[in-house]
């Protein structure tokens, strides 16, 4: 009861979350210089940047992405670097660096975890203007939200931004000869709020302070901007003093409305779900102090997800569990020994709960899966140790139980510390594993390891100490003797087992070349990552008109709960064009359709009515893995070149080949351009002979688009801008910016042409590179196909492509990954199958008992690779990892039965001991395998949200149990009388 009680302990204080906390080996930097080429950005802070960053520790490569004005780099790491070292390497390189970049060039690093990514998302609804929603957004909601304990930031996105514009009247401002110069001197000048120092007087000490600080609209419309002899000029007298909502190029949508959302970031060490529950009670609250017709409306919980995954799995360990118990009841009829199974098995959970706990790990979808797989092997420990005393009491039932449980144990005890090791050091491997793969699964097998030494000191310590607390009845029938006829056909026909081995063997080295394969098992998460691009220079106004008929599909297809919608700027840590964004749509939970189902459709309906808009589907925690490692497609094809437009042409040829590889989806040839560009070209000789300069310049130029910040006005909490701006700025057309005039010092006005060259130039491609060489980089999704033979077909088919010396391709993505994995899992087979053989050989110091047990084990594998092929499921990560489990699981079982057949060699002969060690065996094999089938059947059903991430590994380890029982009941003791013949030929002489 006291393990118990403390594994329930352990439970409840264990974090929870989706996946173990990893930090993933990747920093970004993003480096922002205003509106500059690209050719510029690329010469004077990408390739600078690069450069210095080399120099960082434990470097695996570089990838950068330069468009206008702004270059993103991706730095990726070893696993094994020490990242937060990395990081400050990297900022203190780019801080030596930055005097040779761009002036006032802007950088941000930031290291990639899954903790720069929302946890909760809500819409800030109501009836009222943007400016306000804001408002309620930023000084209600945010600081509410804020002081959640582990929330690490609240991020207001959307709304609209309130500010002072001073709109100029030209005309006034020449009559009067006043330069828009002069009135943003006077407006700063005038907007002050100093110290000048401390008086002391008295034994007292005063702050004396100036204070003319600009604090109403009344303040800055009677602005003094002229005062000489002749007259006072205020500002209200050359300009309309304005309050609007500030220009900007985004735009943010919630389920149709035009709403600011309002983001939960959570600290990496955090509990989700506490986080969770603590800013819905806060939300609760919110809602009786926001006035009555404004709305907090979630959109979206990554908590919903990951409770519904850990309670699924939950579900699916405790119905195996009660499954493998009934299982035990049928075959030992009795309720004593079906009672102690019941209490040993959460004896071992609420330690291995324990010891998770202590290891520093969370409950997630991997520890828990790790426990739910490693139910079988647990009910397998169990089952043997209690069908031994069981037997044992059949047979002498006079005998005492305490005589009865020492002799059992002494008897099995080299056998079970011989199989716990066996299924043990498979898993030790797992620590050679690297990738986002290795991160995730070497928790698994930790976890695996864990709860399997747990098993066997509870079976070996606990277990027996039952029997004496709950003894089994002396009323005992008697015990049937097991017919040994079909075991003695098996032996005089070894053509049988010979001809099962070929089969094995066969099947071995033909299905997997059969077989779908894919990278990391695949989930159903109820939620949609919508990408989005427009063609190059669409305005935001007319993307964000595209977008509403993308909205109208969304609210009305019949399995969408909620959406929101980001223009101009996306869900991460990105560079954006104002032509890009993303969708993140959550499904409802109960419905027919899967997401990969749901998001086909919105696909088919978008391209049918808007082709001009590309999009690109995935799953939100696919694309967030993406996002934090290589990429968020599984397709990635990188062709390496040196001239950009021929990289381009290769580009757009390899993306029409993918499209038509049957299985692609959402192919983008990486070709991102930015809009078309005007460019101003000041003739600074003459500018010079009329008094100005080209800083003086460009601020007339801004004031004319987009307007310039002068000054700040404080209101309350809020730091309020005010902008100057020429009339109808917004809508300036590209006539009205040629024909415009600029301001001479004397104030009288000059037509731009005279002074400038206006040119429209096209808009140019971004520049993609790696370790310093430009590349293509092509990207696909799957649709209803597997990684495997979709890149098999698309390598075949890009092999003929016609490229020119000096250009190659290369293939990243899940790909890149997959076959990584797959070469190092091979080398954990390996390495685990030599393991456990070197467990056999120091068990039983038989160079022959133990090859043929490992060459059983991995016989196995047939029956993992039979099970993929008829339930049509892919090799990957997964499915791997069980096979590699069942060679442990096999030789578990075989070392019982071997112990068995050399216990009898002391009173029977060679013959006569394998037919009585199959015989014994037979009903704890047949309980063992059969209890460990149905325990893993609902995990290989893949019931329950999250439960598909483990189906894979158990549908192979189900495989591998059903091949084991011929392999351990008919081919073993077949290979053992051969092996053995010598002593055969003699006993019978």
């Amino acid at each position: 009861m006291l393990i118990i009680m403390g594994g329930v302990y352990s439970y409840n204080q264990l974090k929870t979350g989706l996946f173990p906390d990893i930090t993933f080996p990747k920093i970004k930097i993003i480096a922002e210089a205003g509106q500059q080429p690209v050719d510029k950005m690329m010469t004077t802070v990408t390739i600078p940047i690069e450069n210095t960053i080399k120099r960082t520790e434990g470097l695996d490569y570089v990838r950068s992405t330069t468009s206008r004005g702004s270059t993103e780099f991706n730095v990726f790491l070893r696993w094994d670097a020490d990242i937060d070292k990395a990081m400050a390497q990297i900022q203190g390189l780019t801080d030596q660096v930055k005097g040779d970049l761009l002036p006032n060039t802007q950088i941000t690093v930031q290291k990639m975890n899954p903790s720069i990514l929302p946890v909760m998302g809500f819409s800030l609804e109501g009836n009222r203007s943007g400016m306000e929603l804001r408002k309620i957004a930023q000084f209600q909601v945010r600081p509410l939200l804020a002081s959640v304990s582990g929330v690490a930031d609240i991020a207001v996105i959307g709304g609209k931004t309130k500010e002072y514009e001073v709109i100029l009247q030209p005309a006034k401002l020449s009559t009067l000869s006043i330069t828009p110069s002069q009135i943003s001197a006077a407006i700063t000048q005038a907007n002050i709020l100093a110290s000048n120092g401390y008086i002391s007087d008295h034994g007292r000490m005063y702050l004396s302070l100036t204070n003319n600080a600009l604090d109403n609209l009344d303040k800055l419309q009677n602005l003094v901007v002229l005062n000489n002899p002749h007259r006072t000029v205020l500002l209200k007298d050359v300009a309309d003093i304005k309050i609007n909502a500030q220009k900007e190029y985004i735009r943010i949508n919630a389920n149709g409305k035009d709403v600011p959302l309002i983001a939960v970031i959570k600290q990496p060490d955090a509990n989700l779900i506490d986080i969770d529950n603590d800013v819905m009670a806060k939300v609760a609250e919110l809602s009786k102090i926001l006035p009555s017709d404004v709305h907090l409306k979630p959109y979206y919980r990554q908590a919903d997800f990951v409770n519904d995954s850990i309670k699924s799995i939950r579900d699916v360990l405790w119905i195996g569990l009660i499954l493998a118990i009934l299982v035990v009841i049928v075959f030992l009829k009795s309720w004593r020994a079906s009672l102690i199974i019941l209490i040993t098995i959460p004896t071992t959970l609420a330690l291995s709960i324990t010891g998770i706990l202590l290891a520093g790990y969370t409950f997630n979808i991997m520890t828990l899966g790790a426990i739910a797989a490693a139910v079988g092997l647990m009910i397998d420990d169990a089952v043997i140790v209690v069908e031994q005393i069981y037997r044992s009491h059949e047979e002498n039932p006079a005998e005492g139980m305490h005589h009865t449980v020492r002799k059992a144990i002494a008897c099995l005890f080299p056998s079970m510390l011989g199989s716990s090791l066996s299924t043990i050091v498979i898993f030790i491997p797992f620590v050679l594993m690297s990738g986002v793969a290795g991160a995730y699964f070497k928790v698994l097998a930790f976890s695996m390891i864990l709860t399997l030494t747990v098993s066997f000191f509870v079976t070996w310590l606990l277990l027996p100490m039952l029997f004496l607390l709950i003894p089994l009845s002396k009323k005992i029938k008697p015990v049937k003797p097991v017919n040994e006829g079909w075991i003695k056909f098996f032996l005089r026909f070894p053509v049988i087992s010979i001809g099962f081995i070929v089969g094995c063997i066969a099947l071995i080295v033909v299905l997997p070349r059969t077989l779908p394969s894919g990278f990391l098992p695949e989930m159903d998460e109820g939620g949609i990552v919508l990408d989005f691009n427009s063609p190059p220079g669409t305005t935001l106004e007319e993307t964000d008109r595209m977008l509403k008929q993308v909205d109208d599909i969304v609210q009305h297809q019949p399995e969408v709960a909620s959406f929101s919608r980001r223009l101009g700027t996306q869900m991460g840590f990105f560079i954006t064009e104002p032509n890009r964004g993303d969708y993140l749509i959550t499904l409802k939970k109960q419905r027919d359709k899967t997401t990969d189902a749901v998001s086909d459709e919105i696909r088919a309906k978008v391209e049918g009515i808007l082709p001009q808009l590309k999009v690109d589907f995935g799953q939100v925690i696919g694309d967030m893995l993406g996002d934090l490692t290589t990429s968020a497609q599984p397709i990635e094809i990188k062709v390496f070149g040196d001239d950009r437009r021929t990289l381009e042409e290769l580009s757009r040829k390899a993306a029409d080949i993918v499209k038509d590889v049957k299985g692609t989806a959402d192919v983008f040839d990486g070709i991102t351009i930015a809009g078309p560009q005007i460019n101003v070209v000041p003739n600074v000789t003459k500018l010079a002979q009329l008094g100005m300069n080209p800083t003086d310049f460009q601020f007339q130029l801004q004031t004319q688009l987009d307007g310039n910040v002068v000054s700040t006005m404080v209101e309350k909490e809020q730091s309020v801008n005010i902008r100057m701006l020429y009339p109808n700025s917004a809508q300036t057309s590209i006539q009205q910016f040629g024909a415009t005039n600029v301001f001479l010092p004397t104030g009288q006005l000059k037509p731009l042409s005279s002074v400038a060259d206006v040119k429209i130039e096209s808009g140019v491609a971004e520049i993609e590179r790696e370790n310093q060489k430009m590349m293509g980089v092509i990207t696909a999704r799957l649709d209803n196909r597997d990684l495997g033979s979709t890149l098999k077909e698309i390598q075949s088919k890009l092999d003929k492509l016609d490229k020119p010396s000096g250009y190659h391709i290369e293939y990243g993505g899940d790909y890149a990954q997959q076959q990584k994995a797959f070469s190092e899992l091979l080398t954990i087979l390996i390495t685990s199958s030599i393991l456990v053989f070197i467990v056999l050989l120091v068990l039983f110091r038989n160079f022959s008992a133990a090859a043929i047990i490992i060459f059983l084990a991995v016989l196995g594998a047939a029956g993992c690779f039979f099970a993929l092929f008829i339930t049509h499921t892919p090799l990957n990560v997964g499915s791997y990892t069980g096979i590699i489990m069942i060679i442990g699981i096999i030789a578990e079982n075989a070392i019982f039965t071997y112990h068995q057949y050399e216990t009898g060699l002391l009173e029977w002969t060679a013959e006569q001991s394998i037919v009585h060690a199959i015989a014994a065996r037979l009903r704890p094999k047949l309980m063992t395998a059969t209890g460990a089938i149905i325990a893993l059947l609902p995990l290989a059903l893949g019931l329950g949200t999250g439960a598909q991430l483990h189906q894979p590994l158990a549908i192979a380890v189900i495989g591998g149990l059903l091949f084991a029982l011929p392999l351990l009941l008919i081919v073993l003791p077949t290979l053992l009388k051969l092996v053995h013949r010598d002593k055969v030929v003699i006993d019978e002489q």
